[in-house]
């Protein structure tokens, strides 16, 4: 039986994880606290009772953007992107980790040495190439540069290794492919990864500011963080429509968490640290 320890350090322990929590929490709590607090008051200074609340901001949100649009936007790209490293993410795991070819470790070396290099350092050349195959302000331009991730590869090549091999021979026995062997064992066993990679995948299409802002120019392909961006004035800037976007920009990210943080810490446990 497992010891806990004594009552004054189990109580020092829970005491120092609602601190913690509260620390994780006070950010968002603050930014929805913001988000109705009348305008006037924000000049009085921080506050965390609000005497008269309002949903000014959000109105005031609806008015200045087309803020549905936008969040479609948003929400169609991360969907549309985070299938598109699913598939080809998962694909490449398990051409890595089952399939015999030349150089194999080498290649996959490459790959994962392509983590580090940033984004920054690769804006222009896409730009170029979106550029040159007129592409350029399209929802393909947003797209294009998330169709494939080294990271979901990496992830997902160790969830395939840790699947017996005795369960591919038994299914070669059967007279199974490859194909079937990859949609009907390999996937159903590595879905805790194929959710932290879709987890991980949707939040970074759905925050990434520098490659829409680049690429896009025309309204109707803008994106949630370069629209809310337009809300931050050069002189003069109002706090509490900001944080009502915040607000809104939040919301779908901590939903997608929720459903699958059972997956992500499963996924994560078993495959990151292998």
């Amino acid at each position: 039986m497992r010891d806990t320890g004594s009552l004054p350090a189990r109580l020092a322990l829970y005491a120092a994880v609602l601190v913690g929590a509260a620390i994780m929490l006070f950010p968002f709590l603050w930014t929805v606290i913001t988000s109705i607090t009348p305008e006037g008051s924000l000049a009085d200074g921080p506050t965390l009772v609000v005497d008269d609340p309002t949903l000014g901001a959000y109105r005031t949100l609806v008015d200045a953007l087309p803020i549905w649009r936008i969040v479609l936007n948003s929400l169609g790209v991360a969907i549309v992107s985070t299938a598109l490293q699913l598939v080809t993410g998962s694909m490449a795991a398990y051409g890595f980790a089952r399939l015999k070819f030349p150089l194999k470790n080498v290649v996959f070396g490459f790959y994962l040495a392509t983590l580090m290099v940033p984004l920054q350092v690769l804006v222009v050349p896409l730009f170029i190439e979106m550029k040159t195959l007129n592409l350029q302000d399209t929802y393909f331009a947003l797209l294009a540069p998330t169709i494939a991730s080294a990271f979901g590869v990496f992830l997902l090549r160790q969830a395939v290794t840790a699947v017996p091999l005795e369960l591919d021979e038994a299914a070669t026995i059967d007279g199974a492919g490859h194909l079937r062997i990859f949609t009907t064992i390999v996937l159903p066993l590595i879905r805790p990864a194929l959710a932290t990679v879709a987890v991980f995948a949707f939040m970074g299409s759905w925050n990434s500011f520098l490659w829409p802002l680049v690429v896009i120019r025309s309204p109707e392909f803008m994106t949630l963080p370069l629209g809310l961006s337009t809300l931050q004035g050069q002189f003069t800037t109002q706090w509490d429509v900001v944080m009502a976007g915040s607000v809104v920009s939040i919301v779908p990210i901590a939903v997608v968490y929720l459903l699958a943080q059972r997956h992500i810490i499963a996924g994560v446990a078993h495959t990151g640290i292998k």
